[in-house]
């Protein structure tokens, strides 16, 4: 039923998506009926596939990227109070600035290549892993720091063998929210400069009215978002071996 209950969601929401197209009458370059995208899909999917590759290949990049900058900030404001205090602002600014005002700069400094577009998506996630794995530093159980204490523990031996592992399921959560949201910042800076991606598709699709390959393409970028949710999900489950799943609706 794991599998089958998405597959019933999709079907469901693919049933819907025609039935409104069939009802309303809308015209195919407003809103193409879900059997003509999956024809585009199949007819230029030569096409498609490489910018599939190419932002694919822009979102592990960003998540990498935002991972580590993520992981290395939490460390040095848990460690240190005064890396805390400079940084701390800095991470509430990556998110009171709108990732779009910033995509044109990016562009502009790091060119129409790779670079910007990892950046963009480093940007994206640098909050959330960030923010989690910091407040999962800060959460340990103070029993066990003061059981460390006792035996004489440095700061280092605490952070390593104890609020690291104890933050670790907050981390998690946090790469899950990475995860989902590290193609956005790729296909922003592939919409303000770009000459191949998936959203650099989509753009020159929407342009010249071709809305089935638009669509056609949104639908590989979902897929895509999806298969890189899961196997990030399926990597922590089984990372995280001490965390059983102790959902008491889960099945």
């Amino acid at each position: 039923m794991t599998v089958a209950r998405p597959l019933i969601v999709l079907l469901g929401l693919v049933a819907v998506w025609q039935l409104i197209v069939t009802l309303s009458g809308v015209q195919p370059f407003i809103l193409p009926a879900p059997l003509r995208v999956a024809e585009t899909l199949f007819e230029r999917f030569d096409v498609i596939w490489p910018h599939a590759q190419i932002t694919a290949l822009e979102i592990v990049l960003g998540i990498v990227a935002g991972t580590a900058v993520g992981t290395l900030s939490a460390l040095l404001m848990a460690y240190f109070a005064p890396a805390r205090r400079w940084l701390l602002p800095v991470l509430v600014i990556s998110q009171a600035v709108p990732v779009f005002a910033l995509a044109p700069l990016l562009v502009l400094w790091l060119g129409y290549g790779l670079i910007s577009k990892i950046a963009m998506a480093t940007l994206i996630i640098y909050f959330p892993v960030t923010a989690s794995f910091f407040d999962g530093l800060r959460r340990t159980d103070p029993g066990f720091l003061d059981l460390a204490r006792t035996m004489n523990a440095s700061r280092w031996a605490m952070l390593t063998r104890i609020r690291i592992p104890a933050a670790m399921p907050a981390f998690a959560s946090g790469l899950r929210v990475a995860a989902a949201v590290a193609p956005i910042g790729a296909i922003i800076g592939e919409w303000v400069g770009s000459s191949a991606g998936l959203g650099y598709l989509m753009l020159h699709a929407n342009g010249r009215m071709q809305i089935d390959l638009l669509f056609a393409a949104l639908a590989v970028l979902a897929a895509l978002a999806i298969a890189l949710y899961f196997a990030v999900d399926a990597v922590l489950r089984r990372v995280l071996v001490w965390q059983p799943d102790t959902n008491p609706g889960s099945d």
